[in-house]
């Protein structure tokens, strides 16, 4: 049954501020995306405001129906915009951020699933913000290992894709060409390409997941070499019948303990907490705990690299 009011810990701030405002007149005259506004992102003003953006690229129409999200579903018609990279490389240089996140909805209608063009797209960055940190978070590409390969081969410090939700919830959630088993072997085949690049996972919680559920998922993703984990509460985009409703609004102290959980489990930064999301604040999660805890044994990548 679905719970109709949110707790008192989902309460945030309203979008606005000058930098707030010059991120989002930027983006709008480039006629650029970002999963902040599409996904109705809770943090967005904390986001923008501390130098941190997720661009979406190749559109806003995912060929996916997957029932958490609230991108729009369709057929693209194999339309995609090869400026984009360069629009994406000309804004991030106006913007100054620290730390830029690009994703996309996905693209089942491209040959290779648009890998070619978010490779673009991180060296079109390279090219006018040599310092700023990037992280991919691709879809699936179907498990398509030269498609992977091209993403890796762009050098963005952190590749990630999420596997959203614990196994057995994964097909009622998901689209049904996203499955549990996918997801981990493209994190695997990251890590297989190039072990350097720090790979990052993200789950909703709240969705009808037992606790063992979650914990066996965080132990498959160890076991595919995931660095980073990022845990949130998942929120209905809407109240129709396209979209899940929430299950149970988890606790601030178990996302707490889930934290814990992950770092004992060997994770290099787990972050978890209501309103996290897969690219909260990521620029700030990051580099703080490899400032922190940069090891020997950990490959603390070249910000600058190309």
């Amino acid at each position: 049954m679905a719970l109709q009011h949110k707790p008192d810990w989902f309460r945030v701030r309203l979008p606005a501020g000058e930098t707030y405002e010059s991120v989002r007149e930027i983006l709008k005259s480039r006629d650029l995306t970002t999963v902040c506004e599409e996904a109705h992102c809770p943090n967005i003003a904390e986001c923008w405001g501390g130098g941190t953006a997720t661009i979406m690229l190749m559109g806003d129409t995912c060929t996916r129906g997957c029932r958490f999200c609230a991108v729009t579903t369709g057929n693209p018609h194999k339309i995609l915009d090869e400026w984009e990279p360069t629009k994406v490389g000309v804004a991030i240089g106006e913007l100054g951020l620290k730390y830029v996140v690009l994703t996309s909805v996905c693209r089942d209608d491209l040959p290779d699933g648009g890998a070619a063009h978010f490779a673009r797209t991180v060296r079109a960055i390279r090219l006018r913000s040599p310092d700023i940190i990037v992280e991919v978070l691709m879809p699936d590409f179907r498990g398509d290992r030269e498609a992977i390969e091209a993403i890796v081969k762009s050098q963005p410090q952190v590749v990630g894709h999420n596997i959203e939700t614990v196994e057995r919830l994964s097909p009622s959630v998901r689209d049904w060409r996203a499955t549990y088993q996918q997801s981990l072997a493209v994190l695997r085949t990251v890590k297989e390409l190039d072990a350097s690049r720090f790979t990052k996972s993200s789950m909703m919680l709240g969705l009808g997941e037992s606790d063992e559920e979650v914990k066996q998922a965080m132990k498959d993703l160890r076991a595919a070499g995931v660095d980073i984990l990022t845990l949130g509460q998942y929120l209905q985009p809407t109240r129709t019948w396209r979209h899940l409703p929430v299950t149970e609004f988890v606790m601030p102290e178990k996302f707490d303990e889930w934290r814990r959980v992950g770092e004992e489990m060997g994770f290099v930064y787990v972050a978890s907490g209501p309103l996290v999301r897969s690219s909260y604040r990521a620029g700030e999660f990051f580099l703080e705990k490899m400032i922190q805890q940069r090891s020997p044994t950990i490959a603390f990548p070249s910000i600058g690299a190309t």
